[in-house]
């Protein structure tokens, strides 16, 4: 089972690769300012995850710099596990302005409030 798993993976993110989304063309000021706004976004994924793949398209067709926490890295599962509260993946982590966190499950979530926040492109 695991290396039909791995197998599945390894296609998903080949068809990723070469199927990837182009970013929107934006001056070097615009993606500066929409850089500032994300700086508090996180997210939490696998990279054969085909809900992650689909959280990182999203992402990737807005343009949206988001930095990307791999949860094979233990200190970033620990993170996620204690503050999260589950090992679930994707997670996108919202750093409100007091300090907290929000943090949001599901693909479709996620990217609807990427949509919500940052417009559809």
């Amino acid at each position: 089972m695991k290396i039909i798993r791995w197998l599945i993976g390894r296609i998903i993110l080949f068809f990723d690769f070469i199927f990837s989304p182009s970013r929107p063309k934006r001056s070097a000021q615009e993606q500066a300012e929409l850089d500032n706004k994300t700086r508090h976004l996180s997210l939490y994924q696998l990279p054969a995850c085909p809900f992650c793949v689909k959280v990182r398209r999203a992402i990737k067709r807005q343009g949206l710099t988001i930095s990307l926490k791999n949860i094979h890295d233990s200190d970033n599962l620990e993170t996620l596990v204690s503050q999260g509260g589950k090992r679930t993946v994707p997670c996108l982590r919202i750093e409100q302005a007091d300090g907290s966190a929000t943090w949001m499950y599901e693909s479709n979530d996620i990217i609807h409030y990427l949509d919500q926040q940052f417009g559809k492109n």
